[in-house]
């Protein structure tokens, strides 16, 4: 089961509005990547994939509106790193949620959160080098935000798809990108893989 903080930011009596998102930090390093994901199972292999890829020290800021896919997303992340995706769960009341896998897992929700409220996160402490973190409603952090991340953000893309497009902020996130693109890549059937697919499942006629 995950971990809490034992502090918790004062509760506001209802969430702020959605702040647009931010491109605070290091510029963009190369082109960002879309994916199409056309269901939740897709949104858990996307995480799932760069789990495997994280080598501690990585910050995941996650964009997109309420029931965009950014849980899934940690849920896979945490299934890569070996933790339990299960226990997963929006930490939107409590702020912080840790998992253990082969690397540790910080996990925060900003959506409740004011500008004063950021101050006391104590999400810096978890920036250590060795510590996954991923930053739901990232974007209310602002200029806080590490200038070394990987922006993710979601989007609906009806009528039951989403939409993902992955920025590096920085090397080591350009790094991680390149990664998670070509092991992706690697794993994508050939035009010919799946046309041999479709003959295989297609139902054989009847002989005479």
């Amino acid at each position: 089961m995950p971990s809490r903080r034992p502090h918790t930011p004062k509760p506001v009596p209802s969430p702020a509005a959605p702040l647009r998102q931010t491109t605070a930090g290091s510029p963009p390093i190369g082109k960002p990547w879309h994916i199409v994901l056309r269901s939740p199972k897709h949104t858990h292999r996307l995480g799932r994939c760069l789990g495997t890829l994280l080598q501690g020290g990585e910050v995941l800021a996650l964009f997109g509106e309420l029931g965009a896919g950014k849980t899934s997303l940690v849920k896979g992340i945490a299934d890569g790193l070996l933790a339990e995706p299960t226990d997963v769960s929006s930490p939107t009341f409590t702020l912080i949620h840790e998992y253990r896998g082969r690397l540790p897992l910080v996990h925060s929700d900003l959506y409740r959160l004011t500008a004063a409220q950021l101050k006391d996160t104590g999400l810096n402490d978890y920036l250590d080098g060795h510590t996954v973190t991923a930053i739901e409603w990232a974007d209310r952090w602002g200029d806080g935000l590490p200038s070394d991340r990987l922006d993710v953000h979601l989007s609906h893309r009806p009528p039951a798809a989403r939409r993902a497009i992955l920025t590096a902020r920085g090397p080591a996130a350009r790094r991680l990108l390149d990664a998670l693109r070509s092991r992706l890549s690697a794993n994508r059937p050939t035009r010919a893989a799946q046309q041999t697919r479709v003959q295989l499942n297609r139902p054989r006629r009847a002989s005479h």
